[in-house]
């Protein structure tokens, strides 16, 4: 399978390098007979000028597209978040879709679960007003489909590269040489210390 790498570019390092950040997003050409979800980054969001492409695409290899939508949907009326592009909460489709590969059980339960969320919502999820999408999840908190899709949620959502650009986090610091002299002593909103109480840091 090929994939086109998104390359999110941030400018925090002290020697002005732009350290290359990539996310797998798969080429929708080469995934004949699979589920695809695709979409574009909008221009108003910060990613589209990150990305080398504003397409994105995320193969499904057990459930539907329809229901790697829901999915998606369902995700953003958990952590809603503007910042964040339909090509972060799609992540975490494919996370529980990859999982639920080779987990029947879990397959299951998210089959299920959506069809409940349909119910929900009147027949479509997609397809239903956000007040109604809140009000289809509302319901099923404390299910077991529910709190898998939330759990899933903390680590598919947060834990990768283009969640971090859109919230402005630069990374991991200890293998760059730690936080001492990257963004330790940066706070804007507090008054600067007297220069006897904070010495120089110790570098030896």
């Amino acid at each position: 399978m090929k994939t086109i790498p998104l390359s999110i570019e941030t400018c925090d390092e002290p020697s002005g390098e732009i350290p290359k950040l990539n996310i797998p997003l798969t080429r929708r050409s080469f995934l004949k007979g699979s589920a695809v979800l695709i979409g574009t980054i909008a221009s108003s969001n910060v990613l589209f000028a990150l990305a080398p492409s504003p397409v994105w695409a995320v193969e499904l290899k057990k459930l539907s597209k329809n229901q790697g939508t829901a999915l998606m949907q369902m995700g953003r009326v958990l952590y809603p978040h503007d910042k964040l592009s339909d090509a972060v909460y799609a992540l975490l489709a494919k996370d529980l879709d990859a999982e639920a590969a080779n987990n029947p059980d879990l397959a299951d339960q998210l089959v299920q679960g959506l069809k409940k969320l349909d119910q929900q919502a009147g027949g479509s999820f997609i397809a239903a007003s956000d007040t109604k999408k809140l009000e289809a999840v509302t319901a099923l908190q404390g299910t077991p489909f529910f709190n898998t899709v939330r759990s899933k949620c903390v680590t598919s959502l947060y834990d990768n590269d283009m969640a971090f650009a859109a919230f402005g986090y630069p990374g991991g610091s200890w293998e760059k040489g730690g936080y001492i002299t990257r963004g330790f002593q940066d706070l804007s909103w507090l008054p600067a210390p007297p220069e006897d109480v904070s010495p120089p840091p110790y570098m030896g």
